[in-house]
Parts: C-alpha cells; structure tokens; sequence
C-alpha cells in the first residue's frame, strides 16, 4: 500500500511541478517506491534487476539535478520551462534518456523487466515511464534536438531488430518499449500531443500483453 501510494504521489508531484527541485524529488520519490515491488520476490534475480533499476535511476536523477542546477547557476532560472542554458539541455536531453531506456542508455532495461514479475513489469513499461515523458514534453522545445533526433531513430532501429531473436515475453516486450519510445522522442519535437497518444496506446497495448 504504501509503495503504490508513494508512486501515485511521486508521479503527480512530478507532472505537476513547476520548480526543478520538486521534478527531482518526485522521481526519486517514484525510484524508491518501485525497488520494494522489484525485489519481493527474495531471488537473486529480482535482486540483482532491482540493484541494476536503483544504480541507473539515482545515477540519471543526479544528472537531472545537475543540469537544473546548472541552468539555474547560468541563468537564475529554476522555473521547468525555462531550461536554456545549452550544457544542461544537453545534460537533461542525456539524464531523461537515461531514464527511459532510450539507445545508447537501454541496456539496463531488458534485464530489469526480465528480473521482475510480470505485474512490476507492467508497473515498469508504463506508469513509471510517464514522469520522465510529462518532463520531456514540459521541456522539448529546449533540449539538444540534435541528440534525442539521433537517439530516437537509434532506438527505433535496435528496439525493432533486437526484439527479433528474442524468446522471453518479458524481453521482447522491453524492446518493444525501446522502439515505441524512439518513435515517441522523434515526434515529440514537432507534435508533442501526438506523442501523449502514442503514449497512452503503447500502455493500453502493453497492459493487455501483460496482464493476458
């Protein structure tokens, strides 16, 4: 109970803040209320995904952190919409790319959903995808257009070919994720609102996948 209400609280502090600092403790928030759900059932496996889930969250949110500070050290901005300092849009484009599992930075995410039961997956795939997605769409028309561009097509392209040779529902799923994701961040430059239907129809899809 108290790890679905702490996520439920994490992501709407997150989608509804205007202040970089409350962004940040909303997802640490969210970080820290799915570990428990990983790792409950006691095997190693669940452990060493819920390890992995832990290092690359806390290592990304300290990245986000960092480029906020530093926009705000720059500019004395810590208002989300007003991230204009080119280092920390190209810090926070890397931090929420780390976040989502988008290619260079996915390897962490197959291993996780394939550690964790198939309910945490679902958990995993999409709600604790859509803090990271609300601060995306609240900051795309200053990130680094250059990278998430090349990033996106990236993980459209390795998303689809890696989830071919795959065998394990849980895997294939997670590349499914990636590729839906680099479709989502291609888009979310020119027509953010297509990007949240996107979004909302890999969920539906994904639950129904899972939950079956």
């Amino acid at each position: 109970l108290i790890s679905i209400s702490s996520l439920l609280l994490g992501t709407t502090i997150t989608i509804s803040s205007n202040h970089w600092m409350m962004a940040w403790t909303g997802l640490e928030i969210n970080t820290l209320a799915i570990l428990p759900l990983i790792s409950k059932p006691h095997h190693p496996r669940a452990i060493e995904a819920a390890t992995k889930y832990f290092l690359v969250q806390a290592a990304a949110s300290t990245l986000l952190l960092f480029s906020s500070t530093t926009n705000a050290l720059f500019t004395g901005q810590w208002d989300v919409t007003q991230l204009t300092h080119p280092t920390s849009c190209l810090l926070l484009t890397t931090a929420i790319s780390i976040k989502l599992g988008l290619v260079p930075f996915h390897f962490w995410f197959p291993e996780v959903l394939q550690g964790s039961s198939l309910m945490t997956s679902l958990l995993l795939a999409t709600a604790m995808k859509f803090p990271p997605i609300a601060l995306l769409l609240m900051t795309s028309p200053s990130l680094n257009h250059t990278l998430l561009t090349t990033m996106a097509i990236a993980s459209a392209a390795l998303g689809g070919w890696t989830g071919l040779n795959q065998t394990q529902v849980r895997k294939i799923l997670a590349f499914s994720s990636i590729s839906h994701l680099g479709w989502m961040t291609i888009i979310i430059i020119y027509n953010p609102k297509l990007t949240l239907i996107t979004f909302y129809l890999y969920c539906m899809m994904t639950a129904a996948t899972l939950l079956t």
